[in-house]
């Protein structure tokens, strides 16, 4: 008996020590959206143009000081180009939110859901994601690295996969110098 009961006593005193220091705390960190900040560059034949567009909300998961998730969605009505002014600025703007650019009426926002995060380097990390635009969700990967309570991340995304064929060079014969390239870029510095 007293055998047994020591027994049990190492037992659940082994699983309380494994568990007290396999437990890390898992961390949800909200995203400022305030003080983060997207960035979008767009490409042609003659040129490019760029602007920014609103986190709506957002999030980063931690294990611990480890990065293990996330989950964004971004504000697509707030589309808004920062190259040109006056009445250029409008019709670009508005062409963006048209229906053969992202149609923001139908569909407001896109989101983005991190599905597996791997370490990659001290304060980096490979992510592959569910980017939904329009939508239409495809896999997309990036590298995004984390510094305390701020990350940065450089995303480039082929806008065709997401049924934006608008001057694409891949769908309409003759644009020429009106084509505008395939892939975008985003570039996000947040803070948490």
């Amino acid at each position: 008996m007293k055998k047994t009961i020591k027994n049990l006593v190492i037992v659940a005193f082994v699983a309380f020590t494994a568990f007290a220091f396999t437990n890390k705390a898992v961390e949800k960190k909200e995203i400022k959206t305030d003080k983060s900040k997207v960035v979008w560059k767009g490409y042609k034949v003659t040129g490019s143009h760029e602007g920014t567009i609103a986190i709506k909300s957002g999030s980063l998961t931690f294990d611990g000081n480890k990065l293990i998730g996330g989950e964004f969605v971004i504000d697509m009505t707030t589309i808004s180009s920062t190259d040109l002014e006056g009445e250029y600025k409008g019709k670009l703007d508005g062409h963006l939110k048209a229906d053969d650019f992202f149609g923001v009426e139908n569909h407001p926002t896109s989101t983005l859901v991190f599905t597996k995060v791997t370490a990659s380097g001290k304060n980096a990390y490979n992510v592959t994601g569910d980017l939904t635009i329009k939508g239409k969700t495809n896999p997309i990967t990036f590298t995004i690295s984390i510094y305390g309570s701020k990350a940065t991340t450089s995303l480039k995304i082929d806008r065709t996969k997401y049924d934006i064929k608008y001057g694409s060079a891949n769908f309409f014969d003759g644009l020429k110098d009106k084509a505008i390239y395939d892939e975008f870029d985003l570039v996000a510095d947040l803070e948490f």
